[in-house]
């Protein structure tokens, strides 16, 4: 019976599709009405704009006392803007309101007197879509995730286009991890500054929209050769006062997906999860406040990896990693919005965040049979983390709509406080180990943003300056026996300084378009340990590039572009990367930083094109990543032992190739249809590397590659009574991993949300990984072993939940 339920689930997953919000490019007009031959201003002069072809009006307004006028809300496409004052002839100007600004700078517009009405020129429209038009950019609307909602944003972010999750909590972006993560436009501890952590634990509730960049302009930081991916929290800004308030619950893990290996502490099972949430705001005269809060209660079955290491000496251990998680994590965000004048704006922000973590595991380890047990290691995690981070930003307004300057002062401060406790079970003694780790991290950053429309486009340029420190203290108190390296304890001192400094220019025709930049960073990291440190020593490095950016696209009409991209990218080792103490969560796999880890460096090269029809579009994308200096994490064997050290190190030379298709189809007014697929392939160049720690040990790997990809589609029904359904189908191909691959998986997702109170309330059921199919196997080969392991960890979760907006 379950069989065939899953068969006619996956029937269902291939008919129509659920389809992300659409976005729609609004533009700003504006201009100053001269006469022609004094040079001198006409105000009150009067001003439309009209579509050329039926000549209907489309907005409309009346100049300034100094001749100054702006259209807002104007729609991508060509029209006609008519220009009339008593006396003077009406001067028609047909305007091309194209997709690479929000303000067009139309100049001055010089009126003759006395003459006739001149004919109206006839221009087709141009529509719009989601993919922006510069298709350099994707924005989906979490609201709209139906199967997703009252989730975290990892969840939410895996139906994506291109995106994917991997076993440790990454996302993973046209195949690969190094994206960069923003949070309202900006980097912050809770993301991460130089890779991404955390995404598990935040709110779905909190979130407005996500934001996908393939392609960042040179105004973005460099890191992160796979893009960007800009997550915005929710800011409502009507007048009065208004909110919204959401509670959501669920249970996961219902059934046991593999039984646990003999004489451990039972698996999570029926785990509880618990989001209430609340959104406020109030709007009056010149000022905006607004408040966000989140609390997140969940326990999960984390992990739960069954693995077999086979050794060239013939020795077989069986292990299982089990780890049951309780998560708590509180978010109150809260500011103000000061419109001091016309011209001028401040924006004050500020930021509390609180995640506690208790992890309680047992790892045994077993011979082939499982006859014998040699060990069994149990753990508990203690850790907290606290982020505090304020923000303020002042914004210039130029009398031209659209030229402002921006100044902006951002501080975080992030606290990691991490105790472990460890239960070393062998047969002859039982041994107690533990160690604390306490790192501050401070990061300062000062921006100034300046922005210029122009006719046909616009001219921006900044700079930036950060200051990032983070000293870190790790005691390690061993006990009978222990297995511990007590002298790789004691203190690590991370220092980073980056000014920066970048300039972006856009233009747009009826055929043409280009946007090209540069930006260019310097970047000094000073990396000090304790001296007496059994490995590693103080290292650091420097380094000054430029990051150039271009974009070139051809209009083949309203409905057809093409357009090509470069860019060069950066990432730089982020300081748990480099991190000098052992993680001992896995005592026979343990992982280590390393300090002479250095950034890697990718030029990409991508074509897309894009064509709109009436309900819909078609995109697709093909792109090359080079990367030098390739970071990835390599395993090798102790001499005389089978403990295995992961560390991370700079593999040489890699490549991505692939291929990225989007089609969105609206079948009918209650269905919409969506799929998507990316197929890429990993290449890996033979590299030689030497693992230092605990002693050198070489590693020789040879070209590794692999064609892998997902496959998406999803469908969305409105149906009647104010209910809407979400079907989502995931398949994720065998893919490449450091020193060996991942085999395939896929999932099924449901959700079901229903409109009440006359629109002001939602209800909402759904079910990820609906037929708890979702399971990681990996294949690993090593100097001197191999491992296959399975993880069977959560990934089944139902959830109910209301909100009320007010």
């Amino acid at each position: 019976m379950m069989q065939r339920i899953k068969h006619i689930l996956i029937l269902f997953l291939f008919l129509p599709f659920w389809g992300w919000a659409q976005q729609t490019n609004k533009v700003t007009l504006s201009g100053t009405i001269k006469d022609s031959k004094t040079k001198t201003t006409i105000p009150f002069g009067n001003v439309q704009l009209k579509t050329s072809r039926e000549g209907a009006f489309i907005a409309g307004t009346v100049s300034d006392g100094n001749g100054r006028f702006s259209l807002t809300d104007i729609n991508s496409g060509n029209h006609l803007l008519a220009i009339s004052y008593i006396g003077y002839k009406t001067k028609h100007l047909p305007v091309l309101v194209g997709s690479l600004t929000t303000f067009l700078d139309l100049g001055h517009i010089e009126l003759e007197e006395d003459a006739n009405n001149l004919n109206e020129i006839k221009i087709s429209g141009q529509q719009t879509s989601g993919i922006g038009n510069k298709m350099d950019k994707k924005t989906f609307s979490v609201a709209d995730n139906i199967s997703q909602e009252g989730g975290s944003v990892l969840q939410v972010m895996k139906n994506l286009p291109g995106v994917s999750t991997t076993q440790d909590g990454k996302l993973e972006l046209r195949g690969s991890d190094k994206v960069s993560i923003l949070i309202d436009g900006k980097q912050t501890a809770i993301t991460g500054f130089a890779g991404q952590t955390g995404l598990d634990n935040i709110p779905a509730s909190a979130i407005e929209k996500i934001e996908i960049i393939n392609n960042p302009s040179a105004k973005f930081d460099a890191n992160g050769n796979a893009g960007i991916i800009n997550i915005i929290y929710k800011k409502n800004k009507q007048d009065g006062f208004n909110g919204k308030a959401t509670l959501t619950s669920g249970l996961g893990a219902l059934w046991q997906k593999k039984e646990n290996l003999p004489g451990i502490r039972p698996q999570y099972q029926n785990t509880p999860k618990i989001n209430p949430s609340l959104s406020l705001n109030y709007r009056k005269n010149k000022i905006n406040t607004f408040f966000q809060g989140d609390w997140l209660y969940t326990q999960t079955l984390n992990r739960n990896e069954f693995a077999e290491r086979t050794y060239d000496t013939g020795e077989i251990i069986r292990q299982q990693v089990k780890r049951n998680r309780i998560t708590t994590f509180a978010t109150a965000k809260t500011g103000m919005d000061w419109n001091i004048d016309d011209y001028n704006t401040v924006t004050v922000t500020g930021l509390f965040n609180r995640e506690k973590i208790i992890d309680r595991g047992d790892i045994p380890y077993f011979n082939h049979d499982l006859s014998v047990r040699s060990r069994l290691w149990q753990f508990l995690e203690d850790e907290v983390k606290y982020t505090a981070s304020a923000s303020a930003i002042y914004q210039h307004n130029f009398k031209q709509p659209g030229h402002t300057v921006n100044a902006s002062f951002n501080y975080t401060f992030h606290r990691e406080d991490e105790k472990y406790f460890f239960t070393n079970i062998m047969p002859a003694y039982t041994g107690e180990d533990s160690f604390k780790l306490l790192s501050d991290e401070q990061v300062a950053d000062l921006n100034v943003d300046y922005v210029r429309p122009l006719k046909h486009g616009k001219i921006e340029g900044g700079l930036k300056f950060r200051r990032r420190t983070i000293p870190v203290n790790m005691q390690f108190f061993p006990g009978l026996n222990s297995p511990i390296d007590i002298n790789a304890g004691g203190w690590a001192d991370y220092r980073e300084t980056i000014p920066a400094i970048y300039g972006n220019y856009v233009y747009e025709n009826n055929q043409f378009e280009l946007e090209a930049g540069l930006r260019a960073e310097y970047v000094k990291v000073d990396y000090k340990v304790n001296p007496n440190h059994n490995t590693y020593k103080s290292e650091g490095y420097d380094y000054a590039r430029p990051f150039p950016n271009l974009r070139l696209a051809y209009k083949l009409n309203d409905q057809h572009k093409i357009s090509i991209f470069y860019n060069r990218r950066v990432d730089r080792p982020n300081e748990v990367d480099i991190r000098i103490f052992p993680k001992y969560d896995e005592p026979e796999v343990i992982k280590v930083g390393n300090p002479a880890l250095r950034p890697q460096f990718t030029s990409s090269l991508e074509l897309g094109y894009k064509n709109n029809w009436g309900k819909g579009y078609f995109y697709t994308a093909f792109y090359h990543r080079i990367t030098d200096g390739t970071i990835t994490r390599i395993a090798t064997q102790a001499p005389a032992s089978t403990l295995i050290y992961n560390v991370f190190q700079n593999a040489g030379r890699s490549y991505n190739s692939g291929i990225e298709l989007i089609v969105k189809q609206d079948l009918a007014g209650w269905i919409s249809v969506n799929a998507n697929a990316n197929v890429y392939q990993n290449t890996i160049n033979a590299f030689q590397i030497e693992n230092k720690y605990p002693v050198p040990v070489i590693y020789t790997s040879d070209r590794e590659q692999l064609i892998s990809g997902n496959f998406k589609i999803n469908s969305m029904f409105h149906l009647s009574n104010g209910f809407e359904a979400q079907l989502t189908g995931i398949y994720l191909a065998p893919d490449l991993i450091p020193q060996g691959r991942v085999n395939a998986r896929y999932s099924v997702d449901l959700g079901i949300k229903k409109t009440i109170q006359k629109g002001s309330g939602e209800l909402f059921l759904n079910a990820t990984d609906l037929l708890n199919t979702l399971n990681i196997q990996r294949d690993i080969t090593g100097n001197g072993f191999r491992m296959r392991s399975t993880d069977y960890y959560e990934t089944q979760v139902f959830r109910i939940g209301y909100s009320f907006k007010f």
